[in-house]
């Protein structure tokens, strides 16, 4: 499996949610899933990984985004980052 993943510092939460759910970076139809997780000590940090069936989706999923334009209003603290999934496991 391969994901991008990134972590962004924004002002407002609910504010950035509004735009994430907008999906400027077109990732609904190419994504198979994403996971949008905060810090609990400053729910304003916030991590995102977003899971693809291939490099190449996750690269132009990733282009897209920074082509937006919407990482602009964050501090990006890691930018999108496509990473192979090396082992996963439940419990």
């Amino acid at each position: 499996m391969v994901a991008m993943v990134l972590n962004l510092e924004v002002e407002d939460y609910d504010e950035w949610k509004k735009l994430f759910d907008s999906d400027p970076g077109g990732r609904r139809g190419i994504a198979t899933g994403h996971t949008v997780s905060r810090n609990v000590e400053n729910p304003n940090d916030v991590f995102i990984r977003t899971e693809y069936r291939s490099v190449e989706d996750a690269k132009k999923v990733r282009q897209q985004l920074l082509d937006s334009g919407a990482l602009n209003s964050s501090t990006v603290k890691t930018p999108p980052t496509i990473i192979e999934i090396a082992d996963q496991v439940t419990y």
